[in-house]
């Protein structure tokens, strides 16, 4: 950290004196060069005994001090060397010892050039930036600090302290020729002003020949200011190539993840409108991907693959640590087991409304509920009752080869993992005990709905469960499914067609096509709304309309027919869902 700060201020004060100050060899001066190449000196001895790094991406270090010093050597000694020493005073000196023999260097004109000749070879200890960037790079290296933000820094710094040196130097060469009549600086009036000022000016005409915003206003009047000039818009003209590139890559890399899924949703509203959706299925469409992506889109699948078994294994063990933390058949449950089932779910994504499972269908997974609520109803229409976090379903048909025994519909966004069958299988051959566990659980659901629950099997003599472990395991997961539950099924407990009636209401309103029509209207009601029959009614035997009828007018077929969820026109009950 000292020698930053040192070298810090030598690259900026060392300038400024050379430049501003005519007391070059007064004692102030003369010590605070004389303390800093001191330092630097010292500096280069220490990095004959300081470790190298031979490769960046490989803790591969040089200890060995011969091969410490050949390499050192082969690098930055020789510019570490050249910055360090004291060229100036040693010229000063020796020219000096020369006028004390009476080589008539009295004279003023030629004692002038030989002071003037060593404020350039003061210059030499700007060589010092190489250390800068050096101590800059490590201190990255230290911290850490994202490489393209950390560049577009550095950038702007060597931006700054090249202006610096470009100003100084602008009024550096004209004092060096006595300020001439057509110079800048005496066009100005500004070679008796304060030093603050000459610089203040001085960094303008820098700073306007870097950014070619003012060249122009004072054109060089010699050939040194001309070559100046020309330094500095070639300087000027790189430093800003170098932003622009830095900036735009930086632009470009910055939350990549999130313009990956403004493109991603930019192209699927291009889709949308070349199919010409309705707009209550567009909404249902934007919906879907705000929840399952949250406005970041990730390709996790190919990010996983590019990694280690282990690694993957960790990385989806910490993916799903709250589903973990909140099933209960996970709880008492072998690691071994628990990581064999997270590495094999698949994360799923259901709107409000949607069907999970339909009762009747072939079922080929089971689910997990991280998040989310979703009821399961009976074949009479009847919600039987509510899951929720940490909760799972679909397990029943799995374990009997059955067709699925219920309904479930989400009726909140809910985030699932599934379980497929393969995948269930193999996990739960090796863990007899969880198997037991839930078929002990599927039969109590099984009871709960009015079926039959034969799923608990008489196994054979070589099973050897431990009766006690299964006992507890099913009980902590009916335990959780009762308080997951508690008070909710009273409330969910009116037949499902009422409950789809709800969401055809709710649709309606939500795309404002006509005010929502009550449970049960008239023919006529209908009729002005545009609707020849209501597409489930809520009333058994009603005079208006009955049950049956599922015959959809135009105005539903453009805005509704799109989700069949809410039309089945093929049996009375499934109106439930």
């Amino acid at each position: 950290m000292i020698m930053l700060v040192l070298l810090v201020a030598n690259l900026i004060m060392l300038p400024v004196i050379i430049s501003f100050f005519n007391d070059d060899v007064s004692g102030r001066w003369i010590a605070f060069n004389g303390i800093s190449d001191t330092i630097f000196f010292l500096d280069i001895i220490v990095n004959f005994r300081t470790g190298i790094i031979r490769n960046d991406f490989v803790d591969d270090i040089i200890l060995n001090p011969s091969e410490i010093a050949r390499e050192y050597l082969r690098t930055w000694f020789a510019l570490d060397l050249l910055s360090s020493l004291p060229i100036d005073y040693i010229f000063f000196a020796f020219r000096s010892y020369d006028h004390d023999r009476g080589d008539h260097l009295m004279q003023a004109g030629r004692a002038l050039r030989i002071l003037r000749l060593a404020k350039l070879l003061s210059l030499l200890r700007l060589l010092r930036l190489s250390r800068l960037v050096r101590y800059i790079t490590q201190w990255e290296e230290v911290v850490n600090i994202a490489n393209k933000f950390m560049g577009i820094c550095n950038l702007v710094l060597i931006m700054l302290l090249l202006g610096h040196w470009n100003a100084c130097l602008q009024f550096l060469v004209p004092m060096l020729m006595d300020f001439p009549v057509q110079s800048w600086v005496s066009k100005s009036h500004l070679q008796d002003a304060h030093w603050f000022e000459q610089y203040t000016w001085a960094l303008f005409k820098a700073l306007s020949h870097m950014l070619s915003i003012g060249y122009g206003r004072y054109p060089p009047s010699s050939l040194p200011e001309a070559w100046i000039t020309i330094v500095s818009m070639m300087t000027g003209a790189t430093c800003y190539a170098l932003f622009v590139g830095h900036a735009a890559a930086l632009i470009q890399s910055f939350d990549a993840s999130k313009r990956k899924y403004r493109e991603m949703l930019k192209q699927v509203e291009e889709y949308m409108a070349y199919k010409k959706y309705p707009r209550s299925l567009r909404q249902r469409i934007q919906g879907y991907y705000e929840h399952r992506y949250k406005g970041k889109m990730f390709n996790e699948k190919e990010i996983l693959e590019e990694l280690s078994e282990c690694l993957r294994e960790q990385i989806i063990n910490y993916n799903c640590r709250a589903l973990v933390a909140t099933v209960p058949i996970f709880a008492n449950a072998d690691q071994n087991f628990v990581s064999e089932v997270v590495v094999r779910l698949r994360q799923e994504v259901f709107q409000p409304g949607d069907l999970i499972i339909r009762e009747g269908t072939l079922g080929n997974k089971m689910y997990f509920i991280q998040e989310g609520v979703v009821n399961i109803i009976t074949k009479s229409g009847m919600i039987a009752t509510r899951l929720s976090d940490g909760c799972y379903f679909g397990e029943i048909c799995l374990l009997t080869n059955a067709r699925r025994v219920a309904t479930v519909q989400a009726e909140t966004y809910c985030t699932l993992y599934s379980l497929d069958q393969k995948n269930f299988y193999e996990v739960l051959e090796n863990y007899p005990e969880m198997r037991y566990s839930m078929e002990k659980v599927a039969a109590e659901r099984l009871h709960n709905i009015g079926r039959r629950p034969s799923i608990v099997k008489q196994h054979s003599e070589n099973d050897d469960p431990d009766e006690e472990q299964v006992q507890k395991i099913a009980e902590q997961i009916l335990e959780h499914q009762r308080q997951a539950t508690e008070g909710e099924n009273a409330a969910c407990s009116k037949p499902a067609h009422v409950y789809t009636q709800e969401i055809w209401i709710n649709q309606r309103k939500q795309i404002n096509i006509e005010d929502a029509t009550p449970p049960c209207v008239s023919q006529e009601e209908m009729d002005e709304l545009g609707f020849s029959t209501i597409p489930t009614c809520a009333k058994e035997n009603c005079p208006n309309h009955t049950a049956n009828e599922r015959k959809l007018s135009s105005s539903e077929n453009e805005h509704f027919a799109a989700d069949p969820r809410l039309y089945n026109q093929n049996d009375s009950s499934t109106s439930r869902i």
